[in-house]
């Protein structure tokens, strides 16, 4: 029986893949199969052997197939505050932009921003982000009719009383499994210094008795640290054990990291396999922040996913930019330029950041087998060649607009810098539209208050 055509086929392609000891390869000359969402097979290309016929085929040459990139931690809609406060301590940056200015957002100001954050990263060959913010309905519709895959979680302060608790719960058990499975979801407290200690208990007893996992900020700088000790004599990570957050099966997201200190590595060991951190090492920089201890939690076995943060403090939701500078970064912050090599940026771009939104074992990398997440990046300009090392290449010579084509589940989302799920210039021209009132700050509100 002849059999029946694959939905999609790669061919002549350079393939990224992993092996037995996760040490990153290259398979040259390749052919991927993808059926039914799932890639089927990836092999090198020989003068015997043709790939099987497809309803889709994709002309590889010239192209490196990469697993999608993965946005572990972002506030999608927020591109609407792109630039808004610049050059500012954090403090100011919450207390005088963007807590009034998000005191004013609607669903459809939250509907528009998503769409053009989706637009953005699929752009940018990222297949998967972790959002945390509010109206997440409205994110999660944007992301079924995109066609992205997201991992969700409607985030709550205690200022709301226990209805912030429960709507993210709800919000949780609602969208799990949706968007034909490209949805995973998440409770999503702020942070310890907006959440308090009984919220974050109150957390941990919904995310064991549901199976959710909890995606939170937390020691997001070494002044947070400090502040937590000198008001409670526990850094915010001895906070979150207290709380019985590092010990929950489905796991814990910390956003960011940069305050983790000593004192906090010891937790972290014994709760590794369980905890996660995401790092965005270009709002760092800006705000002046230590980066990330990427070393020494990997030290520890806690797996560091790549994020950028939304892009009211970051610019942009570039993961090819946070690849490259957690590279630079921490060599710098280490001292030593053999640590972070190219091999090691690609592995966190691809299988920890997996690991980091609880789907290390459907994406994150191309295998038989594994969810057909896959992005084509073209290294054919002269600023990615010549080509000495390939893994140099594509962290430190390749850019996010070198990224061709985008396939989510196996469906193409982006074909050769063509979007084929949204209206971009709808979204831009709508969003303009509503940004006057959105960006007003002259009645003196707030969401919450940043003193930390």
């Amino acid at each position: 029986m002849t059999p029946s055509p694959a939905d999609l086929v790669i061919t002549g392609c350079t393939a990224l893949v992993h092996d037995e000891h996760e040490d990153i390869g290259f398979v040259e000359n390749a052919s991927i199969v993808v059926r039914d969402g799932v890639v089927e097979s990836i092999r090198p290309e020989t003068g015997e052997a043709h790939a099987p016929d497809a309803v889709e085929h994709i002309d590889g040459r010239g192209q490196v197939a990469m697993p999608g990139l993965i946005n572990c931690h972002t506030h999608a809609p927020m591109v609407a505050l792109r630039g808004i406060a610049e050059d500012l301590p954090a403090e100011e940056w919450f207390n005088d932009f963007v807590w009034p200015i998000e005191s004013n957002l609607t669903e459809k100001d939250v509907e528009l921003g998503a769409r053009l954050a989706c637009a953005e990263m699929i752009r940018g060959g990222v297949t998967c982000f972790a959002d945390h913010y509010f109206s997440m309905d409205t994110v999660a519709a944007v992301v079924a009719e995109t066609g992205l895959r997201a991992h969700l979680g409607e985030a709550f302060f205690s200022t709301q009383g226990p209805e912030g608790r429960e709507k993210s719960l709800e919000f949780a058990l609602r969208h799990r499994g949706t968007a034909g499975g490209r949805i995973t979801t998440t409770l999503a407290p702020h942070a310890p210094y907006t959440v308090t200690d009984d919220d974050l208990a109150a957390t941990a007893a919904l995310a064991r008795e549901h199976g959710l996992p909890v995606h939170l900020h937390a020691a997001e700088s070494r002044g947070q640290t400090d502040t937590s000790l000198a008001r409670y004599g526990r850094t915010p990570i001895e906070i979150l054990e207290r709380a019985g957050l590092l010990d929950l099966e489905a796991g814990l997201l910390v956003a960011h990291g940069t305050g983790i200190i000593e004192r906090d590595l010891p937790l972290l060991e014994r709760a590794a396999g369980r905890v996660a951190v995401a790092t965005a090492p270009r709002g760092y920089l800006k705000f002046a922040w230590d980066p990330t201890p990427v070393r020494a939690l990997r030290g520890v076995g806690v797996p560091v996913g790549l994020a950028t943060d939304g892009a009211a403090s970051n610019n942009s939701l570039d993961v090819w930019e946070s690849m490259a500078l957690t590279a630079l970064v921490q060599k710098s912050a280490e001292g030593d330029p053999r640590w972070l090599t190219s091999r090691q940026a690609l592995h966190h771009a691809t299988l920890q950041s997996a690991r980091a939104v609880g789907l290390g074992e459907n994406i994150g990398s191309l295998a038989p087998g594994r969810r057909a997440d896959i992005v084509l990046v073209d290294l054919t300009g002269p600023h990615t060649q010549p080509v000495h090392d390939l893994a140099a290449t594509l962290v430190h010579s390749a850019r996010s607009a070198d990224v061709r084509t985008t396939v989510v589940d196996g469906r193409v989302l982006m074909r050769d810098r063509w979007l084929l799920t949204i209206d971009l210039p709808s979204a831009i021209r709508e969003l303009g539209e509503r940004l006057p009132a959105l960006i007003d700050r002259s009645h003196g509100r707030r969401i919450q208050q940043y003193d930390t």
